[in-house]
């Protein structure tokens, strides 16, 4: 039994730099590497675009003006973000799913972050994400990226336990540390409480028999591109990624229909449009796997109640993500409002999501 990923055979070597980008002038430092990826690009040419959105990185993309098709995006871990991401995993899950089709290329590392390939197409927003067509290219691309195998013939191990203990263990720590923070003590369920649903959490969603599959773990509204041209979806950013509890991918996915920025849970998936996508998803999936793709209304069912169980376990993984976040991150974005939000959603959604039962 184990999490860990494994390459593919005759994958290329990571290229590895020996230089530092510092987080505060990431242009600069890009400019180092775009030297040593691109030799022939005429310095004068280069043009910079700093992306914002990100909440755990600083992310710039690099061109000339004449080869638009060719954008080199550097990224730039943030602060301590190495006590919530495991970067080795991010780097052999990067190879694993472009080995597969579902990544772009990875072009190389450096000190403190990675440079690869900009997928073209547009980020997808709230509202794009319940657009009938687009959700069920979703739901399909989805499928396509747990039917690969990366486990080596060992019996593949869910990281979700083991990933939320150790941001628990941070987050008890930062709890006595920050014990004059008053927000915290009074928004914030104390770290009994959180220990207890934790425990509580494990010992009833490991007996749902959700399969473990490879996962993405993180894929919000904007870690999804769409090529219209091309008629498909991508998924974005692999930090997250590993093997885990396929339930667990997919009920994330529906959390973060409400968004990052500003959530609105009221936008999470009604029950018609979830067995739409998971119709979609199951069919796909079967098919991935030479099940054939036949979706029984028990199969249907069934996945309904473990994803919705499963969003739950999203909640507080993410909660424990934002306290971590911040005490550390120097992005502006306000981490503990949003850990507040995701454990609150966690105890009002709970009584409803309890009561569902696994079709007999």
């Amino acid at each position: 039994m184990e999490t860990e990923i494994h390459v593919p055979v005759g994958s290329p070597a990571i290229r590895k730099f020996p230089i530092f980008v510092d987080e505060h002038n990431v242009t600069q430092g890009a400019m180092k590497l775009i030297k040593e990826l691109r030799p022939r690009w005429d310095p004068n040419l280069i043009r910079t675009k700093l992306f914002t959105d990100g909440t755990t990185n600083k992310l710039v993309g690099c061109y000339v003006e004449d080869c638009l098709e060719d954008v080199v995006l550097v990224r730039v871990y943030g602060n301590k973000t190495e006590l919530i991401v495991d970067r080795d995993n991010e780097l052999k899950s990067f190879q694993v799913l472009h080995a597969n089709g579902c990544a772009p290329r990875l072009y190389c590392s450096f000190q403190n972050g990675i440079c690869y390939e900009f997928m073209q197409g547009r980020a997808l927003d709230t509202q794009d994400v319940r657009d009938p067509v687009l959700l069920r290219l979703i739901a399909r691309e989805m499928a396509r990226i747990h039917a690969i195998h990366a486990h080596n013939g060992c019996i593949p191990k869910p990281n979700l336990w083991i990933k939320m203990h150790k941001y628990f263990s941070l987050v008890a720590t930062e709890f006595t540390d920050q014990a004059s923070n008053v927000r915290i003590q009074q928004e914030v369920p104390s770290q009994e409480v959180l220990e207890q649903e934790m425990m509580w959490m494990k010992e009833h969603l490991s007996q749902l028999g959700s399969p473990v599959v490879l996962c993405h773990n993180d894929l919000l509204c904007k870690n999804i591109i769409h090529n219209a041209k091309e008629g498909h979806v991508r998924f974005i950013d692999y930090e997250y990624s590993s093997y885990n509890y396929q339930a667990f991918d997919i009920g994330n996915h529906f959390n973060e229909f409400a968004g990052m920025s500003e959530p609105d849970y009221n936008l999470y998936p009604s029950r018609e449009m979830q067995l739409d996508w998971l119709h979609t998803y199951l069919q796909a999936y079967k098919l991935f796997t030479k099940k054939g793709e036949e979706v029984s209304r028990r199969e249907l069912e069934t996945l309904y109640v473990q994803v919705n169980k499963f969003a739950l376990a999203s909640h507080f993984f993410w909660g424990f993500w934002a306290l971590i976040q911040a005490k550390y991150s120097t992005i502006e974005f306000d981490f503990l409002g949003y850990a507040v939000l995701r454990f609150n959603q966690y105890f009002k959604t709970k009584p409803a999501v309890m009561a569902l039962e696994i079709p007999k």
